[in-house]
């Protein structure tokens, strides 16, 4: 009897396997890599080139005639600068277009603008998580490069102090990224109303000057 409960279950499993195999489930299936993600891809590649090549110069220079004490303090804005892009870049990812839409109706400050970052999301987020916040993390390692080099240049222990500070400045950059994460997908919507509304502000700032000048 126990035998034959058990087959007759498992002909049941087998034929539910059966029916779920056949059923059609909707997927949303992807274009695949079209011509304007290669030249997003190209785009972002020399920009990040550009701006590493700009950035590393003038932090260099800076890190030789600077303060070890405000030195640091440089180092740890670059870290934040690179936590704030990335909050942004997963609020954009993470956010619903939906109420946008309502306050841009109510013509309400910055809506117009959160609605274009939102439509632009992969662009926005590659620019915030791929190209700012990798190039901070590679300023903040050459600069707490250069710090080392200032403080111990006549000392024995110069490596091991320069590996300390530079898996500090990681173990800063990691953690904060971590933090700025659980934000961004929490407060979604709110940080990026607030990252449109500063883009309002500077488009009406622009928008006042051209007219001045006109």
């Amino acid at each position: 009897m126990e035998r034959d409960k058990s087959g007759k279950k498992y002909i049941k499993l087998l034929d539910r396997y059966r029916e779920l195999s056949n059923e059609s489930i909707p997927v949303k299936k992807g274009t695949g890599i079209e011509k304007k993600h290669i030249v997003w891809g190209i785009t972002v590649t020399i920009i990040s080139f550009v701006l590493s090549i700009l950035i590393l110069f003038a932090s260099t220079s800076l890190f030789k005639s600077i303060s070890p004490p405000f030195a640091f303090l440089v180092v740890f804005g670059i870290i934040i600068i690179g936590v704030i892009f990335d909050v942004i870049g997963i609020s954009v990812t993470a956010a619903d277009e939906t109420p946008f839409h309502s306050m841009a109706s109510k013509k309400l400050r910055g809506a117009k603008q959160s609605i274009k970052l939102l439509r632009n999301a992969p662009k926005v987020s590659s620019f915030c998580n791929d190209v700012v916040g990798d190039i901070c993390s590679v300023v903040s390692g050459a600069a707490g490069t250069a710090i080392v080099y200032k403080l111990f240049i006549n000392s024995k222990n110069i490596s091991l102090y320069e590996v300390v500070l530079g898996a500090l400045i990681a173990a800063f950059t990691v953690g904060g990224k971590a933090f700025a994460k659980n934000i961004g997908i929490n407060n979604a919507n709110y940080i990026v109303y607030k990252v449109g509304r500063t883009l309002s502000f500077f488009q009406s700032m622009k928008k006042k000057k051209s007219e001045r000048i006109q």
